[in-house]
């Protein structure tokens, strides 16, 4: 098991290898030919960035049988997209929109994609994946399903900050049964294992790819177990992923 984070020291930004309270700096391709440069740094003493640079972000919806909600189940993976501009460090505050009224969290396991997948079966879309960490599918209710709603999600899932994920992308590890747990405020709102997704990390990958070219460093939202809870100013949303880590964000 590895874990990869980005940072900032000053103002350069680097990969690193987190071992602990320690970061041993990378250079070269994350997901290609890379080697450690010597230099390391103490993890109190950076700034996690969220952990890699996707081309685009894609999510799933209605994957786990305890968000359903008595709503048919899919009979195939059901998939939007967020913006890059939605995208927010570990740390970072997620933003309460103008007009918003109804904010939620969802804590999901996101994927990172490792390799060029297209038209991949999932055997081979299982190769493509590099790794896993948290992500937290913000969501505007009102704007996606309310009196309020949009055409298209376009900023009920795609405002700014909208797209927190990290803190390390763990590579090495079955995935397929981690526990996830998300707090509000540190209580416990949200529990379950990865493996009650309906669509598992390489069905959905395959799926995906037999219309879009997905891209190393590109990432996708899983889906979020059970119900979810309005947020306000001050609160903070804790999103902790067996063997993964805690990737923490409060609202403002």
């Amino acid at each position: 098991m590895t874990k990869y984070t980005r940072y900032r020291t000053g103002s350069a930004s680097s990969y690193g290898i987190l071992e602990g309270q320690t970061i041993r700096e990378i250079a070269g391709d994350l997901f290609g030919s890379h080697s450690e440069t010597g230099a390391t740094y103490r993890l109190a003493d950076v700034t996690l960035l969220h952990p890699c640079q996707p081309t685009k972000i894609l999510c799933v919806g209605l994957n786990y049988k305890s968000h359903l909600g008595g709503r048919p189940q899919p009979s195939q993976p059901e998939i939007f997209y967020k913006p890059l501009s939605a995208l927010q460090d570990p740390g970072g505050p997620i933003a309460i929109p103008r007009d918003a009224t109804d904010l939620h969290y969802e804590g999901e396991l996101v994927v990172v994609m490792g390799k060029q997948a297209k038209n991949v079966t999932v055997d081979e879309a299982r190769d493509a994946i590099f790794g896993v960490t948290c992500g937290n599918d913000v969501s505007e209710r009102n704007w996606q399903h309310g009196a309020g709603k949009d055409l298209q999600w376009w900023r009920a899932k795609g405002s700014d900050t909208f797209a927190p994920f990290g803190p390390a992308i763990v590579t090495g590890i079955d995935y397929s049964n981690l526990l996830l747990t998300t707090r509000l405020n540190g209580e416990v709102v949200q529990r379950q294992y990865t493996s009650d997704l309906i669509f598992d990390c390489p069905a959905i990958v395959s799926w995906i790819s037999g219309w879009v070219t997905l891209m190393p460093g590109d990432v996708v939202y899983t889906g979020t177990p059970g119900s979810t809870r309005k947020l306000a100013k001050g609160d903070v949303v804790q999103v902790e992923i067996q063997d993964i880590g805690v990737l923490e964000n409060p609202v403002a």
